[in-house]
Protein backbone atom coordinates (compact mmCIF):
# COMPACT_ATOMS: atom_id res chain seq x y z
CA UNK A 1 0.00 0.00 0.00
CA UNK A 2 1.30 3.52 -1.07
CA UNK A 3 0.82 6.69 0.46
CA UNK A 4 0.55 9.60 -1.75
CA UNK A 5 0.83 13.07 -0.85
CA UNK A 6 0.00 16.63 -3.09
CA UNK A 7 1.18 19.78 -0.94
CA UNK A 8 -0.74 22.35 -2.40
CA UNK A 9 -0.49 26.42 -1.41
CA UNK A 10 -3.84 26.32 0.47
CA UNK A 11 -4.23 21.88 0.70
CA UNK A 12 -2.30 19.08 1.42
CA UNK A 13 -3.97 16.11 -0.77
CA UNK A 14 -3.22 12.46 0.77
CA UNK A 15 -4.21 9.12 -0.33
CA UNK A 16 -3.74 5.38 0.24
CA UNK A 17 -3.47 3.53 -2.95
CA UNK A 18 -2.93 -0.16 -3.76
CA UNK A 19 -0.95 -0.57 -8.05
CA UNK A 20 -5.04 0.04 -9.24
CA UNK A 21 -6.98 1.36 -6.52
CA UNK A 22 -7.10 4.39 -4.64
CA UNK A 23 -8.34 3.76 -0.70
CA UNK A 24 -9.52 7.32 -0.40
CA UNK A 25 -8.78 10.73 -0.84
CA UNK A 26 -8.45 13.37 1.69
CA UNK A 27 -8.02 16.83 2.17
CA UNK A 28 -5.96 19.15 5.19
CA UNK A 29 -5.08 22.68 5.42
CA UNK A 30 -2.09 23.78 4.37
CA UNK A 31 -0.56 25.20 7.63
CA UNK A 32 3.22 26.59 8.42
CA UNK A 33 2.86 26.85 11.53
CA UNK A 34 2.59 23.17 12.16
CA UNK A 35 5.61 21.10 13.54
CA UNK A 36 6.61 17.32 11.83
CA UNK A 37 4.80 16.18 15.11
CA UNK A 38 1.59 17.57 14.31
CA UNK A 39 1.92 17.04 10.96
CA UNK A 40 2.14 13.02 11.93
CA UNK A 41 -0.66 12.46 14.28
CA UNK A 42 -2.93 14.89 11.17
CA UNK A 43 -1.57 11.70 8.77
CA UNK A 44 -2.46 9.24 11.49
CA UNK A 45 -5.46 10.28 12.21
CA UNK A 46 -6.64 10.27 8.66
CA UNK A 47 -5.17 7.00 8.55
CA UNK A 48 -7.22 5.50 11.89
CA UNK A 49 -10.45 6.98 10.50
CA UNK A 50 -10.06 4.82 7.12
CA UNK A 51 -8.79 2.22 9.28
CA UNK A 52 -5.38 1.55 8.45
CA UNK A 53 -2.62 0.33 9.66
CA UNK A 54 0.77 2.63 9.24
CA UNK A 55 2.16 -0.82 9.66
CA UNK A 56 0.24 -1.69 6.05
CA UNK A 57 2.17 1.38 4.65
CA UNK A 58 4.94 0.09 2.52
CA UNK A 59 5.75 3.32 0.61
CA UNK A 60 5.28 7.18 0.20
CA UNK A 61 5.88 9.90 -2.07
CA UNK A 62 5.32 13.67 -2.26
CA UNK A 63 4.55 16.14 -4.85
CA UNK A 64 4.57 20.01 -3.85
CA UNK A 65 4.77 23.56 -4.53
CA UNK A 66 5.25 24.71 -0.65
CA UNK A 67 8.96 23.31 -0.47
CA UNK A 68 9.24 24.75 3.46
CA UNK A 69 6.49 22.29 4.18
CA UNK A 70 7.33 19.27 2.19
CA UNK A 71 10.68 18.08 4.51
CA UNK A 72 8.62 18.70 7.38
CA UNK A 73 5.67 16.03 5.77
CA UNK A 74 8.43 13.81 5.07
CA UNK A 75 9.96 13.69 8.66
CA UNK A 76 6.09 13.06 9.74
CA UNK A 77 5.53 10.01 7.41
CA UNK A 78 8.75 8.64 8.34
CA UNK A 79 7.52 8.71 12.46
CA UNK A 80 4.50 6.97 11.85
CA UNK A 81 5.50 4.88 8.98
CA UNK A 82 8.91 4.04 8.77
CA UNK A 83 9.41 5.36 5.14
CA UNK A 84 11.56 7.71 3.34
CA UNK A 85 9.04 9.52 1.02
CA UNK A 86 10.51 9.92 -2.66
CA UNK A 87 9.92 13.79 -3.60
CA UNK A 88 8.67 14.81 -7.10
CA UNK A 89 11.84 16.73 -8.27
CA UNK A 90 15.15 16.34 -10.05
CA UNK A 91 16.83 12.82 -9.88
CA UNK A 92 13.52 11.69 -10.03
CA UNK A 93 12.01 9.61 -13.53
CA UNK A 94 8.99 10.81 -14.41
CA UNK A 95 9.08 9.74 -18.33
CA UNK A 96 7.80 13.34 -19.17
CA UNK A 97 9.59 14.92 -22.43
CA UNK A 98 8.91 18.54 -21.50
CA UNK A 99 9.38 21.08 -24.30
CA UNK A 100 9.89 24.17 -21.72
CA UNK A 101 12.48 27.18 -22.11
CA UNK A 102 13.89 25.64 -18.42
CA UNK A 103 12.06 22.27 -17.99
CA UNK A 104 13.29 22.55 -14.15
CA UNK A 105 10.99 25.79 -13.46
CA UNK A 106 7.68 23.43 -14.40
CA UNK A 107 6.21 22.91 -11.22
CA UNK A 108 5.83 19.28 -9.56
CA UNK A 109 1.68 19.49 -9.58
CA UNK A 110 1.97 20.31 -13.41
CA UNK A 111 4.19 17.40 -14.02
CA UNK A 112 2.50 14.76 -11.65
CA UNK A 113 -0.98 15.97 -13.59
CA UNK A 114 0.52 15.26 -17.14
CA UNK A 115 1.61 11.76 -16.11
CA UNK A 116 -1.73 10.91 -15.20
CA UNK A 117 -2.79 12.64 -17.76
CA UNK A 118 -1.53 10.83 -20.58
CA UNK A 119 -1.69 7.62 -19.24
CA UNK A 120 -5.62 7.56 -18.61
CA UNK A 121 -6.99 10.32 -20.99
CA UNK A 122 -6.39 10.09 -25.18
CA UNK A 123 -4.15 12.94 -26.61
CA UNK A 124 -3.69 15.87 -27.34
CA UNK A 125 -4.56 16.80 -23.81
CA UNK A 126 -5.74 19.80 -21.74
CA UNK A 127 -5.21 19.75 -17.95
CA UNK A 128 -7.16 22.32 -15.76
CA UNK A 129 -5.83 22.47 -12.23
CA UNK A 130 -8.06 24.69 -10.22
CA UNK A 131 -6.07 25.34 -6.62
CA UNK A 132 -4.57 28.40 -5.13
CA UNK A 133 -3.75 29.30 -8.65
CA UNK A 134 -5.44 28.16 -12.10
CA UNK A 135 -2.73 26.20 -13.74
CA UNK A 136 -3.55 25.15 -17.69
CA UNK A 137 -1.31 22.52 -19.45
CA UNK A 138 -1.16 21.18 -23.15
CA UNK A 139 0.00 17.91 -23.82
CA UNK A 140 0.65 17.17 -27.82
CA UNK A 141 -0.28 14.47 -29.65
CA UNK A 142 3.38 12.99 -29.16
CA UNK A 143 2.89 12.81 -25.49
CA UNK A 144 5.04 16.23 -24.97
CA UNK A 145 4.08 18.92 -22.14
CA UNK A 146 4.55 22.39 -24.77
CA UNK A 147 3.68 24.53 -21.65
CA UNK A 148 0.64 26.27 -20.53
CA UNK A 149 -0.75 29.09 -18.48
CA UNK A 150 -1.23 30.62 -14.81
CA UNK A 151 -4.51 32.25 -13.57
CA UNK A 152 -5.57 33.94 -10.25
CA UNK A 153 -7.51 31.33 -8.89
CA UNK A 154 -11.03 31.78 -8.18
CA UNK A 155 -10.65 32.38 -4.30
CA UNK A 156 -7.43 34.52 -4.76
CA UNK A 157 -9.69 36.94 -7.22
CA UNK A 158 -12.27 36.87 -4.64
CA UNK A 159 -10.61 37.78 -1.73
CA UNK A 160 -8.36 40.09 -3.55
CA UNK A 161 -11.75 41.70 -4.37
CA UNK A 162 -13.75 41.56 -0.69
CA UNK A 163 -10.32 42.85 1.07
CA UNK A 164 -9.97 45.76 -1.46
CA UNK A 165 -13.70 47.13 -1.36
CA UNK A 166 -15.28 48.60 1.19
CA UNK A 167 -18.75 47.74 0.66
CA UNK A 168 -18.36 44.47 -1.02
CA UNK A 169 -19.16 41.43 1.31
CA UNK A 170 -17.21 38.26 1.64
CA UNK A 171 -19.75 35.21 0.19
CA UNK A 172 -20.10 31.57 -0.38
CA UNK A 173 -19.28 29.97 -3.52
CA UNK A 174 -22.77 28.45 -4.71
CA UNK A 175 -24.07 29.34 -7.50
CA UNK A 176 -26.15 31.97 -8.06
CA UNK A 177 -30.00 31.18 -9.06
CA UNK A 178 -29.73 33.45 -12.34
CA UNK A 179 -27.17 34.76 -14.46
CA UNK A 180 -28.28 38.60 -14.23
CA UNK A 181 -28.12 39.25 -10.68
CA UNK A 182 -30.40 41.31 -8.72
CA UNK A 183 -28.19 42.20 -5.65
CA UNK A 184 -25.16 42.84 -4.66
CA UNK A 185 -24.63 38.94 -3.31
CA UNK A 186 -25.66 37.44 -6.59
CA UNK A 187 -23.92 39.97 -8.74
CA UNK A 188 -20.75 38.92 -6.77
CA UNK A 189 -21.48 35.19 -7.23
CA UNK A 190 -22.22 35.47 -11.20
CA UNK A 191 -19.43 37.14 -11.35
CA UNK A 192 -16.57 35.06 -9.51
CA UNK A 193 -18.82 31.68 -10.59
CA UNK A 194 -19.56 32.25 -14.18
CA UNK A 195 -16.54 34.48 -15.05
CA UNK A 196 -13.88 31.88 -14.07
CA UNK A 197 -16.38 29.48 -16.38
CA UNK A 198 -16.22 31.98 -19.17
CA UNK A 199 -12.51 32.24 -19.10
CA UNK A 200 -12.00 28.51 -18.76
CA UNK A 201 -14.07 28.21 -21.69
CA UNK A 202 -12.10 30.68 -23.45
CA UNK A 203 -8.86 29.84 -22.97
CA UNK A 204 -9.82 26.22 -24.27
CA UNK A 205 -10.78 27.79 -27.33
CA UNK A 206 -7.57 29.71 -27.75
CA UNK A 207 -5.60 26.83 -27.30
CA UNK A 208 -7.63 24.46 -29.46
CA UNK A 209 -7.30 27.37 -31.86
CA UNK A 210 -3.35 27.93 -31.65
CA UNK A 211 -3.10 23.72 -31.59
CA UNK A 212 -5.24 23.26 -34.44
CA UNK A 213 -7.13 20.56 -33.60
CA UNK A 214 -9.22 19.93 -30.45
CA UNK A 215 -8.26 18.17 -27.26
CA UNK A 216 -9.27 16.25 -24.41
CA UNK A 217 -9.77 18.44 -21.41
CA UNK A 218 -9.47 17.31 -17.97
CA UNK A 219 -9.69 19.16 -14.34
CA UNK A 220 -8.68 18.63 -11.06
CA UNK A 221 -8.43 20.88 -8.33
CA UNK A 222 -10.08 21.58 -4.80
CA UNK A 223 -12.46 24.32 -6.99
CA UNK A 224 -12.84 22.15 -10.49
CA UNK A 225 -16.24 20.69 -8.94
CA UNK A 226 -17.53 24.37 -8.26
CA UNK A 227 -16.67 25.84 -11.94
CA UNK A 228 -16.38 22.93 -14.49
CA UNK A 229 -20.33 22.39 -13.82
CA UNK A 230 -20.46 26.06 -15.66
CA UNK A 231 -18.47 25.75 -18.47
CA UNK A 232 -20.25 25.08 -22.18
CA UNK A 233 -17.00 22.79 -23.32
CA UNK A 234 -17.14 18.63 -22.19
CA UNK A 235 -14.64 18.66 -19.50
CA UNK A 236 -13.58 15.85 -17.35
CA UNK A 237 -13.66 16.16 -13.76
CA UNK A 238 -10.78 14.11 -12.07
CA UNK A 239 -10.31 14.91 -8.40
CA UNK A 240 -8.00 11.65 -8.23
CA UNK A 241 -5.69 12.65 -11.06
CA UNK A 242 -2.90 14.05 -9.35
CA UNK A 243 -2.77 10.93 -6.87
CA UNK A 244 -3.08 8.67 -9.70
CA UNK A 245 0.45 11.03 -11.37
CA UNK A 246 2.28 10.46 -7.76
CA UNK A 247 1.56 6.50 -7.75
CA UNK A 248 2.87 6.19 -11.84
CA UNK A 249 5.98 8.16 -10.80
CA UNK A 250 6.91 5.70 -7.34
CA UNK A 251 6.35 3.02 -9.76
CA UNK A 252 8.43 4.19 -12.27
CA UNK A 253 10.81 4.93 -10.03
CA UNK A 254 10.91 1.76 -7.20
CA UNK A 255 10.90 -0.55 -10.48
CA UNK A 256 14.76 0.92 -10.90
CA UNK A 257 15.67 0.37 -6.98
CA UNK A 258 14.86 3.57 -5.64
Amino acid sequence: MILAIDIGNTNIVLGCMTEKKILFTERLSTDHAKTDLEHAISIKNVLELHQIDPCEIEGAIIGSVVPPITSLIRKALYKITGCTAMIVGPGLKTGLNILMDNPAQVGSDLIVGAVAGIAEYPLPLTIIDMGTATTICVIDGNKNYIGGMILPGLRVSLDSLTSRTSQLPRISLDPPKRLIGKNTIECMKSGILYGNASCIDGMIDRIEEDLGQKTTVVATGGLAGTIIPLCRHNIILDDELLLKGLLLIYQKNISDGR
